[in-house]
């Protein structure tokens, strides 16, 4: 690989592992010699840039029989190689993208080697050689039709991917499906939230055998609520638009890193299932603790992080609103973020809610501060009841099903939120639609805010460093 251009050089120079980063594209070029070394600029989710080293070119594809040449693109973290790519897709004009389990929307790449990304265990290498059998698997690009293009295999790719509608399944295809999984106080509470706030065509709610939050199903057999089915078989959700998790396992382990691993080896039997069931879907966990479990759904389901979240600090956030707008008549949309105990900190919007532009969050100030600390002290008196998180459950459920882009403060992939570099989930603000989340841009805290949220980056990333997922 030719690396002596004097920009990549430059750009090579500044990352942390430099030898170590040369010598794996060195790797990567003698398997795959088609992949060009460049330079460019990546724009993050958080619209921050910065100049990295991208890998470019085509992966070789078999499918019905014939071998087709797939366009990729990887950006390589200045901490390369131990930190995974971002890998996407590049359509050429006369392609588009099939959103999967594997590729979002967007032509964002995701497979479980990125995931579980462990350097040196881990390779590119590797990695496309996962890739290469994924997408034989399900190919993420199709070609668009051209009446023009009478090539019979272009015409079968274009008809591979019409839906037929007779008018007999139209209502079908658009069904407002909910599924709960996970019994207990918090199950029904999230079912009878969700049957009250959202227009649904379908609850299926799961009460699951190992989990120890169970009950409820006999009752709603019983009294047989309209839309609602009673299910222990996880294939019942399938084809939801949104799969709400409530399940626990709690065990009598002594450790509180044994404790959470029940409910992780608890959520191995169920995530990926679900995943496979409604790739689709945005899965919103509530299991505790909530933001080391929508950690572990989302590496589990290996679904983009934009669609798995968790209920976090939202009631918290919509409480804390309430207060500032009825209380204390401050008319300003403010959200609870961080992790969803005592380190949890309150932050404000610089826009009104009827100004009409997208919602930011405002820099640390003094002049807030004051406000806003009496407010949150207020808020810390309510406590979270199974009913007021079920509420809050369908509140983001509703966003969801509705594509309303509502701001919600939702545990969400924080990496690169605010320079922070770990691989954590926290509350941020998020909005919500039908395609999941997306975060609102990072600022400037002030201290006492940054320092909590930086010592729950710090457990939170220990924790999860003890658990097997």
């Amino acid at each position: 690989m030719d690396l002596s251009s004097e920009k990549l050089q430059r750009i090579l120079s500044k990352y942390k592992f430099h030898d170590v980063a040369v010598e794996e594209l060195q790797k990567i070029y003698r398997i795959y010699p088609g992949m060009v070394a460049s330079t460019g600029t990546y724009t993050f989710s958080d619209t921050t840039q910065k100049d990295l080293v991208r890998l470019i070119g085509n992966i070789p594809v078999q499918y019905g029989g014939r071998s087709y040449n797939f366009p990729v693109q990887l950006w390589l973290m200045d901490s390369f190689p131990f930190t995974p790519p971002i890998c996407l897709l590049r359509p050429t004009p006369n392609m588009f993208i099939r959103e999967g389990k594997h590729v979002d929307g967007g032509g964002r790449i995701h497979l479980p080697k990125l995931h579980n990304w462990d350097y040196p265990k881990s390779s590119v290498a590797s990695l496309l050689a996962e890739m290469i059998v994924k997408f034989e698997e399900h190919p993420p690009l199709s070609s668009k039709s051209n009446v023009d293009n009478k090539d019979p295999q272009d015409l079968l790719a274009f008809v591979a991917n019409l839906q037929i509608n007779d008018g007999a399944n139209s209502h079908h295809q658009q069904m407002n499906k909910v599924s709960v999984v996970g019994g207990g106080d918090l199950g029904m509470a999230s079912v009878m939230s969700i049957l009250s706030k959202c227009k649904v065509d379908q609850l299926v709610f799961i009460d699951v055998n190992e989990s120890s939050t169970k009950g409820g199903s006999m009752d709603l057999e019983i009294f047989r609520l309209p839309q609602v089915e009673v299910s222990r078989d996880l294939s019942a959700s399938a084809g939801s638009r949104v799969v709400v998790v409530t399940a626990n396992a709690w065990s009598g382990e002594q450790s509180y890193a044994s404790v959470v691993q029940t409910n992780v080896d608890l959520y191995r039997g169920i995530i990926p299932n679900l995943a496979r069931y409604s790739p689709n879907a945005v899965l919103l966990i509530a299991s505790q603790p909530v933001d080391i479990m929508t950690h572990v759904a989302w590496r589990q389901s290996c679904l983009p992080p934009t669609r798995v979240i968790g209920a976090g600090c939202n009631l918290d956030s919509e409480r804390l609103g309430y207060i500032l707008d009825i209380n204390l008549n401050t008319h300003q949309p403010a959200w609870v973020i961080g992790e969803l105990s005592d380190n949890k900190v309150a932050v404000m919007s610089n826009a009104g809610p009827s100004s009409g532009v997208q919602p930011q969050i405002a820099a640390g100030s003094n002049s807030t501060k004051p406000l806003l600390d009496r407010a949150f002290g207020m808020t810390k008196t309510r406590g979270q009841r199974s009913w007021s998180v079920g509420l809050s459950i369908a509140d983001i459920t509703d966003s969801v099903l509705t594509d309303k882009m509502k701001t919600h403060s939702v545990s969400t992939l924080a990496q690169g939120w605010g320079g922070i570099g770990a691989e954590v989930f926290l509350s941020l603000p998020c909005i919500m639609g039908s395609n999941g989340s997306t975060r609102l841009a990072g600022v400037s805290l002030g201290q006492e805010e940054d320092s909590k949220l930086r010592e729950s980056v710090a457990s939170l990333g220990s924790l999860i460093g003890q658990l097997r997922i």
